[in-house]
């Protein structure tokens, strides 16, 4: 969980992780408003896709990919970066169904209006499943925490509140057009989490966002990822650090947690990965 006591990141790093963070675009697959009725639960299996899920009435409970319960309530917001397998129950002791159980039709485009339960009480909330526009091995997605809830980051976004309000009135109304808001302030606020995240320092994370809180090594680390084309040695890095040879390295693994060369390596695959993709996408 992030220390909520924490600064945002210094200028210098935000700069480059907003860098990082432009890469980083979610495109929404599946969204569904879910009118659920006690007893119940949904099981998922472990799946690449992003998850996110607004409670608008009542509470219900979420079992993360980790095997830890998280009670949420109304006007809670929540989101599964990396999926994994994870239940959403009204209590932690009912048996979940696999999301086939459910009755289900199409409010709009993709956008199903779903129903299921033993008739009890009443809860009601809206998911989204979405994809990131990069590959799993993008450096800030693997960094990320495999649930993050949007009541840890509404000191740095002052807006979050009045999104979740407009979710829930649209949640709650069933106006016309009311799928396609939803799916957008879903998306919209996924970002919201996401950027939040960025800017107060990526919680914990150690690596190559350690490295990019200091000053010196994140100037070096900003351009291997400007310029990763670029024909980098120990030597020439070195002199962006102001370090002799030795120095460098030596600060650089201490840091990063890998050698400098390793760490191009790697920043040239994923690259190389990126236009892969964008290749086929053509």
């Amino acid at each position: 969980m992030l220390d909520r006591s924490s600064k945002p990141a210094a200028l210098g790093t935000s700069d480059y992780l907003t860098g990082m963070l432009r890469d980083l675009r979610l495109d929404g697959v599946e969204y569904s408003r879910c009118q659920m009725t006690a007893p119940w639960g949904i099981a998922w299996p472990p799946r690449s896709q992003t998850r996110f899920y607004f409670v608008s009435r009542r509470s219900c409970w979420l079992k993360t990919p980790a095997g830890d319960w998280l009670e949420l309530h109304d006007g809670d917001a929540v989101l599964l970066p990396r999926g994994g397998g994870h239940v959403l129950a009204n209590a932690p002791d009912v048996e979940p169904s696999p999301p086939c159980a459910c009755a289900v039709k199409t409010l709009c485009g993709n956008v199903l209006d779903v129903q299921g339960g033993g008739g009890g009480e009443h809860t009601l909330l809206f998911s989204g499943a979405m994809t990131f526009n990069v590959d799993p091995d993008h450096p800030l997605l693997r960094l990320m925490p495999d649930v993050m809830r949007m009541d840890e980051f509404i000191a740095n976004e002052p807006d979050i509140p009045h999104l979740l309000e407009a979710m829930g009135r649209e949640v709650a109304m069933d106006r016309i057009g009311a799928g396609g808001i939803l799916a957008r302030l879903a998306d919209v606020l996924a970002a919201a989490i996401i950027r939040a995240w960025v800017e107060r320092g990526c919680g914990a994370a150690k690596g190559w966002i350690a490295a990019a809180r200091c000053p010196v090594i994140g100037r070096v680390l900003a351009a291997i990822h400007d310029s990763p084309e670029k024909d980098w040695s120990v030597e020439s890095l070195a002199e962006l650090m102001g370090a002799s040879r030795s120095g460098f390295a030596e600060r650089f693994a201490a840091v990063v947690g890998e050698t400098p060369a390793r760490y191009v390596a790697q920043v040239r695959m994923h690259q190389a990965r990126q236009w892969l993709t964008r290749d086929r996408m053509r």
